[in-house]
C-alpha cells in the first residue's frame, strides 16, 4: 500500500490548507448553483461530481467547495451512523430505524438525500464504556465490512462533492472499544501500550492496525484516545495511554503516525481532556474543575503531541472546562475550540464533535445543537440524534445569517482537504488482514507490557495450574489456558495453584483470597485490595495479551512492563 504524506502541523499541507481557507471565506463567495428547495427543504441532486483540477489536496477542496450548492456544504460537515449491514439492502427493522433517523430506507438513501460528507460504522464490545450511544451495529467480519464500505462509496460517488472519497470512521481503539474484532489484528490496550513505554512499538502495531483498517474501506478511525488518565473512571480507564501526560505525549504520537502511515486519518480524543473526570460523558456533563495552567501542563500535552505528529483530526468532547469556558461543553465552546486548539495548539486539521446523540448534547434540538457545534469550531457533526432534523437547521440558519456562510465553507474545506489528503490510495486486499508481520507486532507489543506489581519477576507459580476468571470471562479464561498449555505449562480444572483474572469494572467483590495470582486485565486498581503474592497487570484481555501473559509464567518471557497509573501501595513494577 502507497504511505500517506502527511506532514506535521507546521508543513506544507497544513499552510496550504490555511492559505485557501483564507481565499474561500475572505475574498468573497464564489458564485454557485443555488437549486431551489424542495418542499422538504433539500433540492434534487445532481446525478455527477463536479470535475476538480488536479493539484494539493487544500486547493483541490478550495475548488471544489466554490462549486457546490448550500445543500452539499451542508451535507459535507455531517457524520451520521444509519441502520443495516449493507448499503443498498437492510432488513425491515434496519429500515425503520433509518426511516426514524432519517426518512430514508437504507444507508445509500441516507447518504444521498443529505448529500453526506461521511458516515460512521458503529457496533459493541465486550465491556464497552461506549455502548449506551451504540443504537445499533453494522459491522460484522471484514468482509461484509468491505462490501458495505464499497457500497457506501459507490452513492457519495454520484454526488457534486463526489470526486473526494466518502469519509467512513469507527471507533477502533483496541481494548474495551474497538467495533470489529473477528477475523483482524487485535492490540493490546491502550493502557497496556503506555506499560510498554516503547512508542516505536507502538507505531508499529497501530500501522499493522491501520493497514487493516484500510483493507475493509475504513479511511478515518476514531482513535487515539489522548486523554491523560488523572481520575480512575471506567469510561476512560484502559483506554488511555496513562497518568504520565509526557509518557501519553510519545504513546499518542506513535499511534498518530503509525495509522497515518497506513492511510487511515487518525483523530485525537476527546480535547479538552475526559481522563481528568471520572464522569460518564454519555450520560451527564462532566466537569473540570482544574487550573487552566494544569491543563496545559497535563491533558494537553499528549494533544499537542498528536497535533505534532500530524494528527489529521481531533475530537471534541462534551466536557465542562470551568478555567476556560464554565458552563460550557467543549463541543460547544468557542473559547476552547477556536481559542485554544487552533489558536494555542495551532491544530489545522478537521475538529469531529463527540457523538451529538450523547446526553449533554442533547440539551438542544438536532438542529440547533449543530449550528451551535459548527460556529464553535466543529467542522464535522457526528451522529446527530435526526439527520434530517441537523441538516435542515444548518441549511436554515445558513440561509437567515444565523450560521456565517464563512464559518461552512471553512469547514467544509476542511473536511473536503483531508478527503483529498486520503484521496488515491491503492486498498489492500482483504488477506493483509491477520498477515504474520501484524501479528508479530501485536504481539511484541503484548509482551512489553506485561506487569509485576508484587512478586518475583521469574515464575511466580510452579507446577499445574488452575485458571479462573470473574464471572462473564469463560473466553478469556479459555484463551489464557489454551496458550498456557502451548507453553509448556500443566492447566488443570482443579487443584492447581489458582491464577484468577479480573476485568473492566471488577471490583473487590470479584476477587480470590485464595489465588497464588490475580492478573488485571484492565485498569490495575483493584489489586491494591488482592491479597495474592503475585499481582500482575495485562491490562488487556485480547487473545494477543493473555498469550504474552502466558510466556511470563511459564517463565519463558521476562515482564518488562511498568504500571502507567499509581496502584496505591504497590510499586509500578517489582522488576527493574
Amino acid at each position: 500500500m502507497a504511505r500517506v504524506s502527511i506532514p506535521s502541523r507546521r508543513g506544507g499541507v497544513a499552510v496550504a490548507a490555511l492559505t485557501a481557507l483564507l481565499v474561500a471565506g475572505c475574498a468573497g463567495e464564489p458564485e454557485r448553483a443555488r437549486p431551489t428547495p424542495a418542499a422538504s427543504g433539500r433540492s434534487a441532486v445532481p446525478s455527477t461530481p463536479v470535475p476538480v483540477p488536479a493539484g494539493d489536496p487544500a486547493s483541490r477542496a478550495a475548488a471544489l467547495v466554490g462549486s457546490l450548492a448550500d445543500e452539499d456544504l451542508v451535507g459535507q460537515v455531517l457524520m451520521p451512523y444509519a441502520y443495516g449491514d449493507a448499503a443498498t439492502r437492510v432488513s425491515p427493522g434496519s429500515a425503520a430505524g433509518n426511516r426514524a433517523l432519517a426518512g430514508v430506507d437504507t444507508p445509500a438513501e441516507m447518504i444521498a438525500k443529505y448529500r453526506l460528507g461521511g458516515l460512521i460504522l458503529v457496533g459493541f464490545s465486550a465491556d464497552d464504556p461506549t455502548g449506551s450511544n451504540q443504537a445499533t451495529t453494522n459491522v460484522d467480519n471484514p468482509k461484509q465490512v468491505r462490501a458495505l464500505t464499497t457500497g457506501l462509496r459507490d452513492a457519495a460517488a454520484r454526488l457534486p462533492a463526489g470526486s473526494a472519497p466518502l469519509l467512513i470512521g469507527t471507533d477502533q481503539e483496541h481494548g474495551v472499544v474497538t467495533r470489529i474484532t473477528d477475523g483482524v489484528t487485535l492490540l493490546p490496550s491502550a493502557l497496556a501500550a503506555g506499560a510498554a513505554g516503547r512508542p516505536e512499538l507502538t507505531e508499529a502495531a497501530w500501522r499493522a492496525a491501520g493497514t487493516e483498517l484500510a483493507a475493509m474501506g475504513i479511511n478515518v478511525d476514531f482513535a487515539p484516545v489522548a486523554d491523560v488518565l488523572v481520575t480512575p473512571s471506567t469510561v476512560i480507564g484502559s483506554r488511555s495511554y496513562g497518568a504520565d501526560p509526557k509518557v501519553a505525549a510519545a504513546q499518542v504520537g506513535g499511534a498518530v503516525r503509525g495509522l497515518q502511515a497506513a492511510g487511515v486519518a487518525a483523530t485525537l480524543k476527546h480535547f479538552p481532556g475526559h481522563g481528568h473526570s471520572a464522569t460518564d460523558s454519555h450520560k451527564a456533563l462532566p466537569v473540570l474543575p482544574q487550573s487552566r495552567a494544569a491543563l496545559e501542563a497535563g491533558a494537553w500535552t499528549p494533544f499537542r503531541a498528536g497535533v505534532d505528529a500530524g494528527a489529521l483530526a481531533v475530537m471534541s468532547g462534551h466536557l465542562d472546562v470551568r478555567a476556560v469556558d464554565p458552563g460550557t461543553p467543549a463541543t460547544f465552546s468557542h473559547k476552547l475550540l477556536t481559542g485554544v486548539l487552533r489558536g494555542q495548539l495551532g491544530f489545522r486539521g478537521v475538529v469531529i464533535t463527540d457523538g451529538m446523540n450523547m446526553e449533554p448534547a442533547k440539551r438542544w434540538p438536532p438542529g440547533e445543537a449543530a449550528v451551535r457545534a459548527l460556529t464553535a469550531g466543529n467542522d464535522l457533526i457526528l451522529m446527530p440524534p435526526h439527520v434530517g432534523k441537523a441538516y435542515d437547521g444548518l441549511l436554515a440558519a445558513l440561509r437567515d445569517g444565523s450560521l456565517p456562510r464563512a464559518r461552512l465553507v471553512d469547514a467544509a474545506t476542511r473536511v473536503l482537504t483531508m478527503k483529498f489528503t486520503l484521496a488515491d490510495r491503492s486498498v489492500p486486499d482483504l488477506s493483509a488482514l491477520g498477515a504474520p508481520a501484524h501479528r508479530e507486532a501485536a504481539a511484541a507489543l503484548a509482551a512489553a507490557s506485561v506487569t509485576v506489581l508484587r512478586g518475583p519477576c521469574g515464575p511466580p507459580v510452579r507446577g499445574p495450574v488452575t485458571v479462573t476468571a470473574s464471572a462473564g470471562r469463560d473466553r478469556t479464561r479459555a484463551a489464557l489456558a489454551e496458550a498456557l498449555t502451548a507453553a509448556g505449562v500443566r492447566v488443570v480444572s482443579r487443584g492447581g495453584a489458582v491464577v484468577h483474572l479480573v476485568g473492566y469494572g471488577d471490583g473487590v467483590e470479584d476477587l480470590r483470597a485464595d489465588a497464588a495470582v490475580t492478573v488485571a486485565m484492565d485498569t490495575p486498581y483493584v489489586l491494591a485490595k488482592a491479597a495474592s503474592p503475585a499481582l500482575l497487570a495485562t491490562y488487556s484481555s485480547s487473545r494477543v495479551s493473555m498469550t504474552a501473559l502466558a510466556e511470563v509464567l511459564a517463565g519463558r518471557s521476562r515482564p518488562v512492563g511498568r504500571s502507567p497509573v499509581p496502584v496505591r501501595g504497590l510499586p509500578a513494577t517489582t522488576c527493574s
